[in-house]
């Protein structure tokens, strides 16, 4: 312990200085005592000397042996004959020596003489016992501060040490209390020794501050939690949110539980984020939001989830298939009045299927994803209510796959298509621009079709080429018979045709027919598909050339490949990814970006559009930037061809 070596240190340095204070004491003081006796034995040796009536050396030295202490003597004559001389070589008190030399002291021979007596004695005091003496006393006065200092610390470290456990003890067991809950810890007194009662101060503050770090703490961790599981558009709960709730209340619940579970799909999301921007498509989102929250706030312990990004899920716990079909018919009159409003061709789509509990969430989704498919055939905004317990093989058969392969079997033997432009608006006079041919889809009663679901269907049921090939028909027709061969058109493609070899002869004996119209259209590629075969797309974009027609890659910016595919493939224009022109106005390195692409592109010779723009800041700093185009809502809306 830190405190027990600092006592003990503490103590050896009082030993220490108490022990060397006696020492030199006791050394001054001997040294006194010896000089005086030096001083006493000359004096006393001079009278002897006086006194002396005969020269016999041995008579002489007898006398001083009874009268002194000596350890060295020899009698002489002045001449230095030697009378009489003996040693004693014996020194049982070094130590005792050796101290009192440092403090001065000298042990050496003195000399007498006596011209009277002719006598001369040379001779040194035995100080054996008085240095044993003090020696003897130089240790004990080392030793004895020592014994003396240890004594109390050997005594007292039991005790330090019991407190020291008792109060570490209570520590740890206030901290133990703290783990296992903040709320109710509190210090017991009881167990700290009165000794560091201070402590209990500070224990009581440290109490005090980690309760409330721990509710803060468990505050923030709570609002973390809440906005992790919440959509940040509708601020409903999202996906994650949904499981959680699913799993712990409905598939594991061991009561009869039951209810309808149905997914409002957002068919428009991605049009209107083409077409009017991304801020028109978090107001149409929001919008849904609020439509399908307040039905469904009717009906009792309802939930509502966004489940990604057009897709929302609505849980009516113990509702019946009856009750669920009201619900759905009041969802889709309300459909129908936003779509008035919007001006959309239709908003949403629902599909309904019951639920009990022990039911598995994979199974749930994949049969309201089928009965989606079906109310898409229907009408605008339509619902589809699955009731039979069966339903996943039903799904698995491709029912819903079979109904949507009939309907786009139906549009492509009817040709049931309406073409639509949208303008892309160039930045100056010199720039050139085209303005971008837009399609719908309806059914038999003339019902337009979700255009982004449309088209993933037939790509799913292989009907994609046949579908792009009508568009293309139609876009070609419609031009001659409107006599507008002076003006530039845009016409989508899809991946799947740009690498199809059979497609790629089609549309190159196509174009070459009407060679005059094919000088004016431009090909609207996804970067994303030219990249899935670069040695094809190169090959298809030559082919485009050949013909007179262009090419723009749309969507461009997000591959990771994008400046190789730039310089290979050598598009004539391309059309920046919609993520890049939203709030340009307030984002700099967009702004940087887009400067640079723009600058590699006019290098060589390659245009630039871009694509959502929505407000009139964002047009001003693209034009800025000096882009060559500019399309979306705040350009101008889809209209009739």
């Amino acid at each position: 312990m830190r405190i027990f070596r600092t006592l003990l240190i503490s103590q050896l340095l009082a030993a220490v200085i108490i022990a060397t204070v006696a020492v030199v004491s006791l050394s001054l003081y001997t040294q006194q005592q010896l000089e005086r006796s030096q001083k006493q034995a000359s004096v006393s040796i001079e009278q002897i000397l006086s006194y002396q009536l005969t020269g016999d050396g041995k008579i002489l030295s007898r006398q001083l042996d009874r009268s002194f202490a000596l350890q060295n003597l020899r009698i002489s004559q002045l001449d230095g004959t030697i009378l009489h001389e003996q040693n004693k070589n014996k020194n049982g008190a070094a130590f005792a020596t050796m101290i009192l030399e440092l403090f001065g002291s000298k042990f050496t021979t003195r000399t007498v003489r006596n011209q009277d007596q002719n006598i001369q004695i040379i001779y040194q005091l035995d100080f054996s016992e008085p240095l044993a003496d003090f020696q003897q006393l130089v240790l004990i006065l080392m030793l004895l501060p020592l014994v003396i200092g240890w004594l109390p610390i050997v005594l007292s470290k039991s005790s330090i040490s019991r407190n020291y456990r008792r109060t570490t003890n209570a520590v740890n067991e206030l901290i133990d209390r703290f783990i296992k809950d903040p709320q109710k810890a509190e210090p017991d007194w009881q167990k700290i020794p009165t000794e560091f009662a201070d402590i209990n101060v500070s224990l009581q503050k440290l109490a005090n501050y980690t309760r409330s770090q721990y509710n803060e703490m468990a505050n923030n961790a709570h609002q973390i939690a809440e906005e992790a599981y919440k959509d940040p558009v509708t601020e409903l709960p999202n996906r994650n949110r949904f499981v959680q709730h699913y799993e712990d209340n409905i598939r594991l619940n061991e009561q009869n539980e039951f209810g309808v579970f149905a997914i409002t799909r957002c068919t428009e999301l991605q049009t209107l984020n083409q077409t009017r921007g991304y801020q028109e498509g978090d107001n149409y989102i929001r919008e849904v939001a609020n439509i399908v929250k307040k039905l469904s706030d009717t009906y009792k312990d309802n939930m509502v989830y966004r489940l990604n990004s057009s897709d929302f899920g609505i849980l009516l716990p113990r509702v019946t298939p009856k009750e669920a079909e009201n619900f759905a018919l009041q969802l889709q009159s309300k459909l129908n009045e936003y779509q008035k409003i919007s001006e959309l061709d239709s908003v949403a789509y629902t599909g309904l299927v019951t639920y009990e509990a022990g039911k598995a969430l994979g199974e749930l989704l994949a049969i309201a994803d089928t009965s989606i498919s079906l109310a898409q055939t229907k009408q605008p905004n339509a619902w589809h209510l699955q009731k039979e317990s069966a339903g996943l093989e039903m799904a698995s058969g491709g029912y819903g796959n079979q109904n949507w392969r009939n309907v786009i079997d139906d549009v492509l033997t009817n040709h049931r298509i309406s073409l639509l432009v949208q303008l892309i608006q160039p930045s100056n006079r010199s720039a050139k621009a085209y303005s971008e041919i837009l399609v719908r889809f309806k059914t038999q009663e003339e019902q337009v079709l979700p255009t982004a679901s449309f088209l993933a269907m037939a790509e799913k049921l292989d009907r994609i080429v046949q579908v792009d090939r009508l568009i293309i028909e139609a876009a070609l027709t419609t031009i001659k018979n409107k006599n507008l061969q002076d003006q530039y058109f845009g016409l989508n493609l899809s991946a799947r045709c740009v690498h199809d070899d059979q497609f790629m002869i089609w549309l190159e004996r196509r174009l070459l027919k009407d060679a005059h119209i094919a000088a004016k259209l431009v090909f609207e590629v996804t970067e994303f598909g030219l990249q899935q075969n670069l040695k094809t797309s190169k090959r298809f974009i030559d082919m485009v050339h050949r013909a007179g027609a262009r090419i723009t890659v749309e969507k461009f910016g997000v591959g990771i490949t994008s400046f190789k595919f730039f310089r290979d493939l050598k598009p004539d224009f391309v059309k920046m990814d919609g993520s890049y022109t939203r709030h340009i106005n307030d984002d700099k390195n967009n702004q940087y970006f887009m400067r640079l692409m723009i600058d590699l592109a006019h290098r060589i010779g390659v245009g630039v559009f871009a694509e959502s723009v929505e407000t009139q800041e964002e047009k001003h700093m693209l034009e800025s930037l000096f882009i060559d185009g500019n399309q979306g809502y705040y350009i101008g809306k889809p209209a009739p061809i």
